[in-house]
């Protein structure tokens, strides 16, 4: 259009304006207030310069941009099938609701699932199965030179920070651990007033060292002492890395700091809160284990431990290797897996980096194994756990332990509407909107949290009985059947493939890849 078009417009708009004022009554002119604001609009979309859809079809254009909007949330609820959306897809979710509200789980008409897609993993049930009490099912977790070892559940709450969660969500997570007798990991956030109601923790330290930091942000002392030295502080541990963004460090926006989390934290609260992707008490095999040894006798004999994303394989086998020379171990390790937790992360390093947690878990426990210290280290798995089967196929693959974080939160009433850095959390639980985090009931949802772990454990006891088992410890990895892409299924891992106690030690040959891994030092 030119500039005497444009003039001439103007013009007969004005012209018709008077002749309206003149002329129209009160209903007419609703309908020309309706047109102006239609022509004002077309007329800005014409001259946007960003938008060329809504440069190019004006007004039409937002029809476009208002269904993306919410797009997720109609693929979620109107065409992605029970089984294929990720991260959890809906059986998984509504597994995990159901049992937590503690109504009918059962599946009727048969799997949904593709029983002959590769990797597909099943279990070889036995034709005398028997009956396996979920009560009593524990894991000692603590060294030598730890005087006051702990006992755990087969499955705990994992690491969620104060901070990244409103207060009502630790409150609740805090007291459904209570319930349900087992351990709630505070996440590197430090240890605040709402993850003291009774539950048993896990203090996460880390690489920001909140909790036990001096104003300068170094390591304080009489801090940490003090902390680890709570009766509901049961262990110790230092967070190197984790699945979602290994190797990448964390922020908590300023937007979501309040002046309770400042002191909590103790950190400044107009700033946003940085964690460096290094630890500053292990920036060597060597200072970590030097550091577990001191945590150790600060906090009057706890079990310490470390948590890590698996990544480079041999440097892993650097640092056990270290243990064995150090004489210095750690009472346990937790092994996250790439798939990714509650923490956001940039999408080339939850989908790019890291070892998958099955495979994570297999590796660190078979390296333990090789190394003849399986005994003296409880192994810990922090990866998707929705069912029985996903917490009785860790305990297999060589954990002793699993945590579980997003379902958890599912428990909660968490929707998976994947806003939690945002600040707006539909449900209440990952926002410091005081509005927003009313509407979760702690009194209710403590609860759910409890049931969905009491019905995970017991549906893999029963799993563990059908295979004709009565104890967990009785799992091998070769009890898990894998199909290939030929079509065949085979153990996951061969038992002959399986490394003995200590045989990277003692043995003139290693198979597979140990033989690279262990003897070669480049």
């Amino acid at each position: 259009m030119t500039v005497m078009q444009w003039v001439l417009a103007l013009i007969a708009t004005l012209g018709n304006l008077l002749a309206f004022w003149i002329y129209l009554d009160t209903g007419q002119w609703v309908w020309l207030v309706m047109t102006l604001l239609y022509s004002a609009f077309g007329i800005r979309d014409v001259l946007n310069r960003k938008h060329p859809v809504k440069q190019l079809y004006p007004i039409v254009g937002h029809i476009r941009y208002f269904l993306e909007s919410f797009h997720d949330e109609i693929h979620q609820y109107f065409i992605a099938s029970n089984t294929e959306e990720l991260p959890f897809n809906r059986e998984q979710r509504n597994i995990v609701y159901r049992r937590a509200k503690k109504i009918n789980d059962a599946k009727p008409f048969g799997t949904e699932r593709d029983l002959l897609q590769p990797n597909y993993i099943t279990l070889a049930h036995s034709l005398s199965p028997v009956h396996v009490d979920a009560a009593g099912h524990r894991v000692k977790i603590g060294g030598e030179e730890c005087t006051q070892a702990y006992e755990a559940s087969r499955l705990n709450i994992s690491a969620m920070s104060f901070g990244s969660l409103s207060a009502p969500a630790i409150t609740a997570l805090n007291k459904g651990a209570r319930l349900a007798g087992c351990y709630h990991n505070t996440g590197e956030g430090s240890i605040s007033p709402y993850h003291q109601q009774g539950g048993d923790l896990v203090w996460q330290i880390g690489s920001g060292l909140f909790g036990c930091r001096t104003h300068e942000g170094d390591f304080d002392e009489e801090a940490f002492s003090n902390n680890s030295k709570l009766d509901v502080v049961k262990m110790i541990e230092i967070k190197l890395s984790q699945g979602a963004k290994p190797s990448h460090g964390g922020v908590l926006p300023q937007a979501k700091i309040t002046s309770e989390i400042a002191k909590v934290r103790m950190i400044a609260s107009d700033r946003d809160c940085v964690s460096p992707a290094v630890h500053p008490l292990a920036k060597s095999t060597e200072q970590l284990l030097q550091t577990i040894k001191r945590l150790r006798t600060l906090s009057g004999g706890k079990p310490v431990g470390f948590k890590l994303c698996i990544g480079s394989k041999r440097e892993f086998v650097k640092l056990v290797k270290q243990m064995l020379a150090s004489n210095i171990y750690p009472d346990f390790i937790t092994v996250d897996g790439a798939e990714g937790g509650t923490g956001a992360a940039p999408v080339e390093f939850s989908n790019r980096l890291g070892l998958f947690s099955r495979d994570a878990i297999l590796f660190v426990s078979q390296v333990l194994i090789g190394a003849g210290i399986r005994d003296r280290i409880t192994v810990i798995a922090s990866g998707k756990t929705a069912t029985g089967f996903d917490l009785l196929e860790k305990l297999a693959l060589g954990a002793d332990v699993v945590n579980a974080a997003r379902t958890m939160l599912f428990a909660l009433g968490c929707i998976q509407s994947q806003s939690c850095h945002t600040n707006a959390c539909p449900t209440g639980i990952a926002t410091q909107d005081s509005r927003r985090a009313r509407a979760l009931d702690v009194d209710l949802k403590h609860r759910r949290v409890a049931n969905f772990h009491a019905a995970t454990v017991e549906h893999a006891c029963e799993l563990l009985g059908a295979m004709g088992l009565d104890r967990f410890e009785d799992l091998k990895p070769w009890m898990l059947d894998c199909r290939g892409h030929d079509g065949q299924v085979r153990p996951l891992l061969a038992e002959e493939l399986s490394l003995t106690n200590a045989q990277l030690l003692n043995a003139t040959s290693l198979p597979g890849e140990w033989e690279r891994l262990w003897r070669d030092e480049a």
